[in-house]
C-alpha cells in the first residue's frame, strides 16, 4: 500500500497527502545485478527508487577479483513508515562484496507506534559467490521494526554474510526497555529450506530477560557461510582462532555453518564476526580477506 492508499480500518490522508496510521509507507527500493565478463565481476543492473544507492564499483583485490559495492542510505536510519527493499542477484561465476559505510540506525517510533521496515532478498546462481556484510544495525528505544532477509542458492553458490544488532545506546544511558523488532531469515539451496528463522524482540516478554533467551544481551550477531568444503576443519579453526568464550558459539546444520554472538559490546560482535570472517573466506573462496577500506574511515 502507498502513502495514498487508503484500507477500510485506515484514517485517510491529510490534505498534504500524507498519514500518521499504520497504513503509512514510505518506500526505497535498490535493485542490483552482477555477472561475470571475461572472468571479471561486472554490476549490470542497479535500479533505485528513493533514498538507496550505491557508489561506482570498486576492485581492491584486482581486476579478476570480488567486485566491492557500497549501499548507501543517505537518511542513515528508518523511521516509522520506512520501507526499504533491497534486491540482488549474483549469476553464475560472478563474485560480489556488498557492505555499508555506516552503522544504520533504527529510530523511536511515533506515537502511533508504526513500524519500519527492511526486506532484503540475495539470490546467487549457480558457481557464483556473495558476501552480504553490512555494518551493525543500532535500535533506539522505542523502535518498532520489522526485518526479513532471505536467501536463495542455486546448485554450488556459495554464500557468506552477518547480521550485527544493537539494542539502544547505553553508553548514553538510553537502553532498549521498550519496543519491538521482528527478525527473520530464510535460507534455501534449489529451493530446498536449509535455515528458516524468526526472532522476536520485546524487552516486556520474558524472553528478553531469560537465560533461556536473550539473557539480557544489548548485542547479537549471527554470521553465516554456505557452500565450506571441509564444515568440522572450519569449525575447529574458528574455536583455535576466537578463543573460548561463553557469548559465542559455532554449530553446522544442514550445509549451514552458523556463529552466533550474545553480549553487551558492539565492538565486540563486530571484531568477532570480522575475525571469523577471515578465518573463513580462504576456506570459502580461496581467498585472503580483503577488508573495505570504507570499514576504516
Amino acid at each position: 500500500m502507498t502513502a495514498f492508499e487508503t484500507c477500510r480500518d485506515a484514517t485517510p490522508p491529510t490534505d498534504s497527502g500524507h498519514r500518521f496510521d499504520a497504513a503509512r509507507r514510505w518506500e526505497a527500493s535498490l535493485n542490483l545485478g552482477f555477472a561475470s565478463r571475461q572472468n571479471v565481476t561486472r554490476l549490470v543492473r542497479a535500479r533505485h527508487r528513493g533514498p538507496l544507492r550505491v557508489q561506482r564499483p570498486f576492485y581492491p583485490e584486482g581486476a579478476m577479483g570480488a567486485c566491492h559495492v557500497y549501499l548507501l542510505h543517505p537518511p542513515g536510519g528508518l523511521v516509522s513508515g520506512d520501507a526499504l527493499s533491497i534486491d540482488v542477484g549474483v549469476e553464475a561465476g560472478a563474485h560480489a562484496l556488498l557492505t555499508t559505510p555506516a552503522a544504520s540506525k533504527l529510530y523511536r517510533a511515533d506515537s502511533q507506534g508504526v513500524a519500519a521496515h527492511q526486506q532484503v532478498r540475495l539470490r546467487v546462481e549457480e558457481g557464483a559467490s556473495l558476501e552480504w556484510l553490512p555494518q551493525e544495525t543500532i535500535a533506539f528505544n522505542g523502535a518498532r521494526g520489522e526485518q526479513a532477509t532471505t536467501l536463495a542458492l542455486a546448485g554450488s553458490a556459495r554464500c557468506l554474510g552477518w547480521e550485527v544488532l544493537a539494542l539502544g545506546r547505553p553508553a548514553s544511558e538510553l537502553p532498549y526497555v521498550s519496543g519491538r523488532i521482528d527478525q527473520r531469515f530464510r535460507l534455501t539451496r534449489d529451493g530446498k529450506p536449509l535455515w528458516i528463522e524468526r526472532q522476536p524482540l520485546d524487552p516486556s516478554h520474558p524472553r528478553f530477560l531469560g537465560r533461556w533467551g536473550q539473557g539480557g544481551a544489548t548485542v547479537q550477531a549471527t554470521l553465516w557461510a554456505v557452500g565450506l568444503p571441509d564444515e568440522p576443519e572450519a569449525v575447529e579453526a574458528l574455536r583455535v582462532a576466537l578463543g573460548a568464550s561463553t557469548r559465542w558459539a559455532v554449530t553446522v546444520r544442514h550445509g549451514v555453518l552458523l556463529v552466533r554472538y550474545l553480549g553487551q559490546e558492539c565492538r565486540e560482535a563486530w571484531g568477532l564476526c570480522e575475525d571469523a570472517w577471515r578465518v573463513l573466506r580462504p576456506r570459502l573462496l580461496d581467498l585472503e580477506a580483503h577488508a573495505p577500506r570504507i570499514w576504516r574511515t
